[in-house]
């Protein structure tokens, strides 16, 4: 009987125990719990090779400029310069600043790479990506070919590291040496040689492909929803039809991808006039599409904001050039069919063109495979 009892209190004792601690426990235990936050791992294709690729200084001579540096998400894939910094420099957009001893700017400002899959599409909608002219004055014909020549350029990439014609074969070099772009060239291209200049191109082309920036309150309005535009805008929309501004904007991305002989003027920091495409001062039509956000505007960066644009056009639609080295009988034919645009007017195609901006989200890498700064030297 006592050995019962014994046991017994030896339970009841242990139950008590336990419950104590257990209480105990229980009111210690935070009230939530931190699930481990995990990153949804990369496709891994052309474009997010061509991605990492772009924000990589490790395409240029010095190492401190990438694709990014003058084509950044901040500026709507532009830089906000009048022309654009590249080599041996610090700071990223309008606070770009050359360090000593300095390199020469650009002659041209930079164009915005948005919509730049769509280069060469005509009114019907169609367009030849093998044969889209590139740069302000259609020197190259597809993005891959446009991709390698800022990484030859002096003041853009290449600095003094290595001469232009090795160029390339560095930068190629210099990827090969990280176990990283061998893994992904191989996984996205196959072979134990991928890193070739072709592939480079290729991925870099895929990425500025996907930089698509459209569902603009202007396709919003043409798709149905009277609300998307303002009648301020719409008034814009009309008086653009109507003062000629579409023979040379045509088109669904608002231009013709024609090179064009306006009389524009040289910015006074270059050292030379800029006589554009094969000396005829002629440069190509850029989209407006995202214009809003992408001045200073046309290739020399002259004009700070759009009103001033429209001010250019009302001065040579009387056939009046603004270059020195544009003689009037030089001037494009298509000038004579423009129409003076009245301050009203104005107001109303500015509206118009910001109505032109499309919504995008193209993030920067965190990081990229040469763990150099992303961006370049853009601090």
């Amino acid at each position: 009987m006592k050995n019962i009892l014994l046991i017994i209190v030896i339970f009841v004792f242990s139950l008590s125990v336990f419950f104590a601690c257990t209480k105990e426990e229980v009111s210690t235990q935070p009230t939530t719990v931190d699930t481990p936050k995990t990153e949804i791992p990369p496709v891994i294709n052309a474009v997010y090779l061509g991605k990492l690729l772009f924000y990589d200084p490790i395409l240029s001579g010095n190492k401190d400029v990438a694709c990014a540096t003058c084509h950044h998400p901040n500026f709507a894939f532009a830089d906000g310069l009048d022309l654009s910094i590249g080599v041996n420099a610090v700071g990223l957009g309008p606070k770009r600043q050359f360090l000593s001893p300095a390199f020469s700017a650009t002659k041209r400002k930079s164009m915005t790479i948005l919509n730049t899959a769509f280069n060469g599409m005509n009114e019907k909608g169609n367009y030849d990506s093998t044969n889209a002219p590139m740069f302000w004055d259609s020197r190259a014909k597809s993005l891959e070919e446009q991709a390698l020549i800022p990484i030859k350029a002096d003041v853009e990439m290449r600095a003094n590291a290595y001469p232009e014609a090795v160029a390339i074969d560095s930068v190629l070099a210099r990827l090969r040496n990280i176990p990283e772009y061998r893994s992904l060239f191989t996984t996205v291209f196959g072979g134990e040689n991928s890193i070739t200049s072709l592939n480079l191109s290729k991925a870099i082309a895929a990425f500025e492909r996907s930089l698509i920036a459209m569902n603009s309150p202007y396709d919003r309005y043409l798709s149905g929803d009277r609300d998307a535009m303002t009648e301020l805008e719409i008034r814009g929309l009309n008086a653009f039809e109507e003062d000629g501004c579409r023979r040379c904007h045509s088109g669904n991305m608002f231009s013709d991808y024609k090179l064009h002989t306006l009389s524009v003027p040289d910015n006074p920091k270059s050292k030379e006039s800029d006589s554009g495409a094969k000396d005829t001062y002629a440069f190509r039509t850029m989209s407006l599409r995202n214009v809003k956000l992408t001045g200073p505007y046309m290739h020399s960066g002259v004009f700070k904001t759009l009103e001033e644009v429209v001010d250019f056009y009302n001065e040579i639609e009387k056939e009046k050039p603004q270059n020195p080295n544009v003689s009037a009988s030089k001037l494009d034919t298509l000038v004579k069919f423009l129409r003076p645009v009245g301050p009203s007017q104005k107001g109303a195609i500015v509206a118009f063109l910001g109505a032109l901006t499309g919504e995008y989200d193209f993030p920067p890498p965190k990081s990229v495979p040469s763990k150099l700064s992303v961006g370049g030297n853009i601090k």
